[in-house]
């Protein structure tokens, strides 16, 4: 029996994206360790000596998702480890990780930190291009771009079967923290002119309040969902209905319950992962395209790096023996 520590993203976080991504993500690990005793563990608050132990007793120590690399570690503190632990851990793998934002050169202290932090025996697994080169700036070259976990199970059979037409209702997001009240006042009033029924979904905790501030007249004909995963969940299963939206994750859930989806670009995270695999993306802002894209046909052609995917998920069948 293989013991595995999943530092998991979901834990003691605002933001049920990251539930999202580690759905996925122990649906992989259950998959390659269909037999292992599984440590769940948070992410980025500091270790204590119950997890040091945990990880010293496990075969292999994962990161799951989410933006927890940065050119600045020593400022912006998304991993628990401190430089104290890595005087005697270097261990961790990542999961489709990727960078926090576009950023400049990584300074000294993060390619040391990083250098020492991440498994030099394992292929590590990077949500984006971007991300790899950034790695790749510091000398880490063993790390591959795999793409978001939660895009592996999006092929061609899957998209087949996602509508290329609008349907009549649509759901929609906001970021609370990248907040432009006037390009998301236009989308959601071409929304709101479109389709006959839309619907909120609040996946941060500050969501809601910034759209209760959004000047808006038709407010109160816009169904607020509660902001758990499990009313997302539902409304997309149980209707005909589109996602348009800035949060990404939320986007890529809808394509996991195939539906037809566009999301609004605001960051690095869906212009460079649309840019790997074709997911549908707008920049907020951009009207016109907006327009076309919700009112044309869309289809979903996604082309997730199959290849790159077989070779992290296969290291393991070699390494577990």
């Amino acid at each position: 029996m293989k013991t595995i520590s999943l530092l998991d993203t979901s834990i003691n976080n605002y933001n049920l994206g990251n539930q999202i991504i580690m759905n996925s993500i122990h649906e992989i690990i259950d998959d390659i360790f269909p037999d292992s005793f599984l440590f769940r563990m948070q992410a980025s608050e500091k270790f204590g000596n119950t997890s040091m132990k945990n990880f010293k007793l496990s075969d292999f120590i994962f990161y799951g998702g989410t933006n927890a690399l940065t050119s600045n570690i020593n400022k912006e503190k998304y991993i628990g480890f401190s430089p104290y632990d890595l005087i005697s851990f270097n261990r961790l793998s990542l999961v489709g990780v990727g960078w926090w934002q576009y950023q400049g050169k990584p300074n000294l202290y993060s390619k040391i930190f990083l250098k020492r932090l991440l498994d030099n025996q394992i292929i590590h697994s990077v949500r984006d291009s971007y991300t790899q080169q950034k790695l790749v700036s510091i000398g880490i070259k063993n790390a591959i771009n795999t793409s978001c976990p939660t895009t592996w199970k999006l092929d061609q059979e899957h998209c087949r079967k996602i509508p290329k037409a609008k349907s009549d209702y649509a759901i929609f997001t906001l970021t609370d923290y990248n907040k432009n009240p006037s390009f998301d006042k236009s989308f959601i009033q071409t929304l709101k002119s479109t389709y006959s029924k839309i619907f909120f979904w609040p996946q941060g905790i500050g969501d809601l309040e910034y759209f209760s501030n959004i000047d808006l007249e038709m407010k109160n004909d816009i169904k607020i969902l509660s902001p758990n995963l499990k009313s997302f969940d539902d409304l997309l299963q149980n209707e005909k209905i589109d996602y348009v939206g800035t949060r990404l994750h939320a986007g890529i859930r809808a394509l996991q319950k195939k539906k037809r989806t566009l999301i609004l670009s605001i960051d690095n995270r869906s212009s460079e992962i649309s840019n790997d695999i074709n997911i549908n993306t707008c920049k907020r802002g951009d009207q016109q395209k907006l327009d076309f894209l919700i009112k044309n046909e869309m289809p979903t052609n996604i082309e997730f790096p199959l290849n790159n995917i077989n070779i992290w998920k296969s290291q393991f069948g070699r390494l577990k023996s």
